[in-house]
């Protein structure tokens, strides 16, 4: 009788040593093409909000106006900024910055107390002077006319009025001498500026920044002599 045909056994499977892809780790979803778009028409948005905030002022500015000057509907605006006054903190902040880091930035290589004061002059003017939609609304638009962001601008503005305060906490002046009404006289002169400077006109920046610093040495020095 044949032999019957023998059932060969079965092979044992081997492991699929193939690398399989990791496993996507916890965490925020990327972000789609049309946030990435959004996201990115956020700084034509400050930028015209600066723009007319710093030509109409606070009062005078509408959603509808920075919505048509950033090129968008006044409902896209809101998944930028929820409010005008969220908008007001953003530019202000930005401002505040800017000046902040223009007037550290001349009087840190500097050691004489009339010439730091004098150089945070000219920093200061030339920031709020130039073509500078930001900085000019630091100046123009004051937390007192917007009680609903009022306290979020208050505090910018006095870290940066807390540079001016150790400036002038470091001049030679006569011991008698109101150092907070001599910062709040230059300050307000400095700042006031905006309204009747020109380009054009025979003094630049820094040509009045030295000649504010200079009266006011010349000043006090009369007063102590």
């Amino acid at each position: 009788m044949p032999a019957t045909a023998r059932t060969a056994p079965a092979l044992p499977r081997t492991a699929d040593r193939r690398p399989r892809p990791a496993a996507t780790p916890p965490g925020p979803r990327r972000a789609t093409a049309r946030q990435v778009h959004a996201d990115s028409r956020a700084p034509l948005v400050l930028d015209a909000a600066a723009r007319l905030f710093c030509r109409q002022g606070f009062e005078g500015t509408t959603v509808r106006d920075i919505a048509g000057a950033a090129g968008m509907l006044p409902g896209s605006l809101y998944c930028h900024f929820a409010t005008k006054e969220d908008l007001l903190v953003a530019v202000y902040l930005r401002g505040v910055e800017q000046i902040c880091a223009a007037v550290d930035a001349a009087v840190r290589p500097l050691a004489d107390p009339w010439e730091r004061l004098e150089a945070a002059c000219v920093a200061h003017l030339e920031a709020i002077l130039r073509d500078d939609d930001y900085a000019r609304v630091v100046v123009r638009v004051r937390p007192a006319d917007v009680p609903g962001a009022a306290g979020r601008l208050v505090a910018p503005r006095d870290r940066y009025e807390a540079l001016w305060r150790a400036l002038v906490a470091a001049l030679p002046l006569p011991r008698r001498t109101d150092r907070r009404a001599l910062r709040l006289m230059l300050l307000g002169a400095l700042n006031w500026a905006q309204n009747w400077y020109r380009a054009d006109g025979a003094s630049s920046p820094r040509g009045l920044a030295r000649q504010f610093t200079a009266l006011l040495k010349q000043s006090l020095e009369t007063a102590a002599s």
